[in-house]
């Protein structure tokens, strides 16, 4: 490789280059799981009649796997599942996602029962393998410094997914071809499946006691910590900011009239937007430090909302929703940065994921909250309020010590597999 190149790759032993692989492929596969988000929102608009809200309610159902992400860290970390930590749990997790969204494929007129039910089986699988991959890459990434290049890898796949997603997605719904999504999506876990059967290298674990005593002595720890709860608080309600998702949809389709296969268009961009983000994140997070970065973001972001209340036709929402989408994933990799080098040692299943399942609490709260600000007030009235809470989680600062978490996270041993 030649020299500059060199130099900004952060990955140099075969070790960590095969976890980024590994990370990169599994990301991957999870943003092709959306790949019928958009003609499932469709449906539960047109065939089942459901608001805003009651969209959002929906998604509060099929949620629930992501809220209670730490009990399959906890279970990761202290019970180990034929021999390992990691590797038995992810083939499992990754072949029940596999079946259940094949189930979707085939269901046949969807009701909300029936979508409700199969969507929680696969999310249940989505989310646990989700848990096992970050698991691996805090408790590798952490000593090294690459939570945040291991996180622009992560993110830099899922973005190429969610561009497809959004060309892919945007076809399917234009022409309603719900049940052709799911089949679509299944085949996304068994990729997973493949990649953790041939890239996985977990030493054997210790006795299920001696597992059971180090994941809890490692949790009673973080629980007395304060660090971690004040993180949790900052960044729930950094998420919590009222959503203009579900509500632009709906003004896109409603207002601006758009087509689905441009809104499946605008997603594309603003992913592909995202790539250029999370790709510039791994250099950004080595050169500057992760408080200023946040510094940064939270200004970014405020002035990036504001921009929406131009979101009035065509060209203004293609050159808003690109230039946002990366600012976007910059602003969302520092916060799971922050995340991940805040975890204790021996948990990280279970802590980031407990920090995961309060990232995703506030978006999908964001999502409810957002749509009723929508039916209550107008487009308008939301951007402002939603940037006014955005700019707020500026004078919650102070209360986390940034430079405290990277300084402890640094001083972590050296990584289970990887010494």
């Amino acid at each position: 490789m030649p020299g500059p190149l060199d130099r900004l790759n952060p990955f140099k032993s075969a070790d960590a280059r095969r976890l980024a692989i590994l990370f990169a492929v599994v990301y991957f596969s999870q943003g092709m799981y959306h790949v019928a988000d958009q003609v499932l929102t469709l449906t539960l608009k047109e065939r089942l009649g459901m608001s805003p809200s009651q969209v959002g309610k929906f998604g509060t159902i099929i949620l629930l796997p992501w809220v209670i992400k730490p009990l399959y860290g906890m279970i990761s970390d202290s019970f180990p599942l034929f021999g390992t930590r990691r590797k038995s749990y992810f083939l499992l997790t990754s072949a029940l996602a596999t079946l259940a969204g094949i189930a979707l494929g085939l269901v046949g007129e969807p009701t909300y029962s029936k979508l409700a039910v199969f969507m929680l089986i696969m999310g249940l699988g989505i989310a646990f393998t989700d848990v096992l991959t970050d698991a691996m890459m805090v408790e590798n990434g952490k000593p090294l410094g690459l939570t945040g290049a291991f996180q622009s890898v992560q993110w830099t796949a899922i973005n190429v997914a969610i561009l497809l997603v959004g060309i892919v997605g945007g076809y399917l719904a234009q022409h309603r071809l719900l049940q052709a999504g799911f089949l679509i999506a299944a085949c996304f876990p068994f990729l997973a499946l493949v990649m953790g059967v041939a890239f996985i290298h977990e030493a054997p674990a210790k006795s299920q006691r001696e597992e059971f005593r180090e994941a809890w002595r490692g949790i009673r720890s973080a629980v007395r910590d304060r660090t971690m709860w004040v993180v949790a608080g900052f960044i729930f309600f950094w998420t919590f900011s009222p959503s203009i998702g579900i509500p632009l949809f709906y003004f896109q389709t409603d207002t601006l009239k758009f087509s689905q296969q441009f809104i499946g268009l605008l997603g594309s961009l603003t992913a592909g937007a995202a790539i250029v983000g999370a790709a510039a994140y791994a250099p950004l997070s080595r050169r500057v430090s992760l408080h200023r970065i946040i510094v940064l973001a939270i200004a970014v972001s405020t002035v990036g909302t504001l921009a929406y209340l131009f979101y009035n036709d065509r060209r203004s929402a293609i050159a808003i929703d690109t230039v946002f989408g990366g600012i976007g994933m910059i602003t969302q990799l520092a916060f799971l940065d922050l995340a991940a080098k805040a975890c204790p040692r021996h948990a990280e299943g279970t802590f980031f994921a407990l920090l995961m399942s309060v990232y995703n609490l506030g978006v999908q709260g964001s999502q409810v909250f957002g749509g009723y600000l929508y039916e209550w007030t107008s487009y308008s009235t939301l951007v402002w309020i939603s940037a006014a809470m955005t700019a707020a989680a500026y004078f919650l600062l102070p209360l986390v010590d940034i430079p405290a978490i990277e300084r402890r996270a640094r001083a972590a041993g050296p990584p289970p597999e990887i010494r």
